[in-house]
């Protein structure tokens, strides 16, 4: 089985993009996350605790449906191999820790555009730059693999944290929805970000 290897240089960060890398079953590989499918093994407690942790879940669409092991785990069945929308887990290449999950799609492929969200289920890992390399190395695969034009996220107005994520992996503020989403019963306006391919590549070059 041959192997195709992609090596894209960017700021701070050496990333490869490949079908096979040292880390098995590792699709986009940074310096200290790896991104892979989502596994049926993965949906366990940890990952039950995620979706359930007030904390976690607060900026989470996922919060107004009640959770349970086998809802994730038909979730986790309907993703495995949709081509319009790739569902990666975040893990620690130290440790093989799984974190959390990001996500792009759906995918409109008639104009090659898709949102990325995600989530880092493992507080821990909070405010240490681990979503803003996890959102860097989805990033890479979406314009270097999938051959996208534009990459695009929202997030809540009070999820300043996310925003400025995004913004670090060259992403810009293209829009604020105003009163288009509900916080604990309250309408809040939505941040939308963007970043094109042309951008996106313009920046790594430098």
């Amino acid at each position: 089985m041959s192997t195709k290897t992609v090596l894209v240089s960017a700021p701070k960060e050496s990333v490869s993009i490949s079908r096979h890398s040292g880390i098995a079953g590792a699709v986009v590989t940074g310096t200290r996350l790896y991104l892979r499918e989502v596994r049926l093994s993965d949906v366990n407690e940890r990952y039950y605790a995620w979706l359930n942790d007030p904390l976690v879940n607060r900026y989470l669409e996922t919060k107004f449906v009640p959770q349970s092991l086998d809802s994730i785990a038909e979730f986790v069945k309907r993703m495995a191999g949709k081509q319009d929308e790739p569902f990666f887990a975040i893990c620690t290449v130290d440790g093989h820790e799984h974190i959390g999950n990001i996500k792009i799609g759906p995918i409109n492929w008639r104009h090659r555009h898709a949102d990325v969200s995600l989530l880092i289920g493992e507080k821990q890992y909070w405010g240490k730059g681990f979503a803003t390399e996890a959102i860097s190395l989805v990033t890479k695969f979406g314009f270097e693999v999938l051959n996208l034009l534009k990459l695009e996220a929202g997030c809540y107005l009070e999820n300043e944290g996310s925003a400025r994520a995004f913004e670090k992996c060259g992403y810009s503020r293209e829009g604020l929805l105003r009163g288009h989403l509900l916080l604990n019963g309250r309408e809040t306006d939505c941040i939308r970000l963007g970043l094109r391919a042309v951008d996106y590549f313009g920046r790594i070059d430098k």
